[in-house]
């Protein structure tokens, strides 16, 4: 089979505009002089010449004038492949932009610099209007509330100048295929495995960033990602999957052929375990343990939306939208474990961190941030909508790929102050559990959607042997368990980097639980395939 490089690209710009009954452009600061670099970039160059020109003749008649403009452009360069069964698969290009604030739209790709001026002035000239008509159907709807501590719409923010260099794909394509066909080969292994596949996801972003207060920035990031997945059924049924990923800033921190391949050939061998293995069909409370792997999932699921700062519905009192929307200077996790995200750090451990950055997407320098000090919730993750008693921008703005943004992490760490290694949580486990009278405990591995846990092992207490088990569910998995529950931390943070725009990792350790519920999971049960699979050796029926 013949392999060919195969890059889809995109460029995608978002326009932002913001109105304001105050005289246009009042307080724009005065432009800085930009590197050499940056003045020879005809994105940059484009850019900068339409938001002069919109700042000095984009008035409509009975139309108040924009306050404030933004131009974001992502330029994205991506590669995509899959196989399955041994073979491989037409890539797929997952291109995405929307209407938000303002407006989205395709750039040439070129670096025609008349070209793209052409684009933005349509793109600002539609979100002008668009933003207008927004601007009048918020004013009617404000004059109809009664709001008691009103806070402003948008953040004031001090002019940053910050060039970066560019992002570009730079590998060998053959390679990466061939590990895929290779690495889903496997499926040879176990005749009763349904499916097997392997993906790779190679994205390179190259964002730039114009507004009318002054700030111009332009920085590259690379994320690498190749991911496997298996699924089959049990004699019984019930539907089995696992889907393990590789998630990196540097191609050299990817598996190597030999490693991808010695990860599928494992990958085959858990299914084929799990398939056999005993189902969950009791109601347990007690004790259990996650792995560093399943606590990332975890924490990112039931914390990351909640320490975000959102602005409520005009009229709401909330301070933000979530859980700790007035958990603000209250404890919402123990007071052994703090939460900082800091995206001004690279590496952590020698490994990359996807959600670096110095300038957020909104222009405001990036900056540690200390959300949760000893279990006290002490701050949100902002941009630059205000929320009460958060009147600026920490840093937090971060793009979608529709160029909107909303505040989201960078690198968020769950640091504990007192850690135990792998082998203290196992007893400790152990202890609670003999204390209880339980026969055995709980191990997460690896947790799946909906935070259902994938691998999942019994710890006995006789001997300590763990046992893997199918078809369980936590109940009551929650806030107040991480807050009232979780006893202990290990010693073994893991760096996750997560796949999407805005990038973002999270860093977190291993941790125990004194009480958790397990149960059998109501799953529907599907039927088994009527006849058997193809034989695996040639020539056979």
């Amino acid at each position: 089979m013949k392999i060919s490089r195969r890059v889809p690209a995109w460029r995608v710009a978002a326009i932002v505009l913001g109105f304001l009954a105050a005289s246009p452009f009042a307080a724009i600061a005065q432009q800085k002089t930009l590197p050499a670099e940056a003045a020879a970039d005809p994105i940059l160059r484009a850019l900068q010449a339409e938001l002069t020109r919109s700042k000095s003749q984009l008035k409509m008649d009975n139309v108040d004038s924009p306050f404030y403009i933004e131009y974001r452009v992502f330029d994205v360069e991506q590669f995509d492949a899959s196989a399955a069964f041994g073979a491989l698969r037409d890539y797929k290009l997952d291109s995405f932009f929307n209407a938000g604030q303002g407006i989205s739209d395709i750039l040439p790709l070129d670096n025609d610099e008349l070209a793209i001026r052409h684009t933005v002035w349509l793109a600002t000239d539609q979100a002008y209007k668009r933003a207008s008509e927004a601007f009048s159907n918020k004013k009617a709807q404000l004059k109809q509330l009664n709001i008691e501590q009103p806070v402003d719409d948008f953040a004031k923010a001090d002019p940053v100048i910050s060039i970066g260099p560019l992002a570009k794909l730079d590998f060998d394509p053959a390679k990466f295929s061939k590990m895929l066909e290779s690495a889903t080969s496997v499926y040879r292994n176990d005749p009763q495995i349904q499916s097997v596949s392997a993906n790779l996801n190679f994205t390179v972003l190259s964002e730039y960033f114009v507004n009318t207060e002054g700030t111009v920035t332009r920085h590259g990031s690379a994320h690498y990602q190749m991911a496997l997945s298996a699924s089959e059924q049990a004699p019984d049924g019930m539907r089995l999957e696992r889907s393990p990923q590789f998630t990196a800033v540097r191609l050299d921190e990817l598996p190597t052929p030999e490693e991808f391949q010695k990860d599928a050939v494992k990958l085959v061998a858990d299914m084929k375990t799990l398939r056999e293995a005993p189902v969950v069909d009791e109601e347990y409370r007690g004790p259990v343990l996650f792995s560093n792997d399943a606590s990332t999932d975890m924490f990112f699921e039931l914390i990351v939306p909640n320490v975000l700062g959102r602005r409520p519905a005009p009229g709401r009192p909330a301070r933000t939208v979530g859980a700790f929307a007035s958990s603000w200077k209250a404890r919402v996790l123990p007071d052994f474990i703090s939460v900082v995200d800091d995206p001004t750090l690279d590496t952590f451990s020698g490994h990359g961190l996807g959600g670096s950055y110095q300038v957020d997407d909104e222009g405001v320098p990036a900056a540690p941030i200390s959300v949760v000090d000893k279990g006290i919730l002490v701050n949100y993750l902002i941009g630059r909508v205000p929320i009460r008693d958060f009147p600026v921008s920490n840093g937090h703005g971060r793009a979608s790929g529709s160029g909107n943004t909303a505040p989201a992490p960078g690198n968020l760490f769950f640091r504990a102050s007192k850690t135990s290694t792998r082998g203290e949580l196992k007893k400790q486990l152990l202890d609670e559990c003999r204390t209880r009278g339980l026969k055995y405990g709980y191990y997460v591995d690896t947790l799946g959607p909906r935070l259902a846990p994938r691998m999942l092992y019994r710890v006995w207490t006789d001997d300590g042997h763990e046992e893997l088990v199918r078809g369980a569910v936590f109940n009551e998995l929650d806030i107040r368990a991480l807050r009232s529950d979780l006893v202990a931390a290990g010693d073994d943070p893991l760096v996750s980097n997560r796949t999407g725009l805005p990038f973002m990792t999270i860093v977190s350790p291993s941790v125990l639980f004194d009480e958790l519920e397990v149960k059998r999971a109501d799953n529907t049960k599907e039927k088994l395939p009527d006849y058997p699979a193809p034989a695996l050796a040639a020539g056979r029926n």
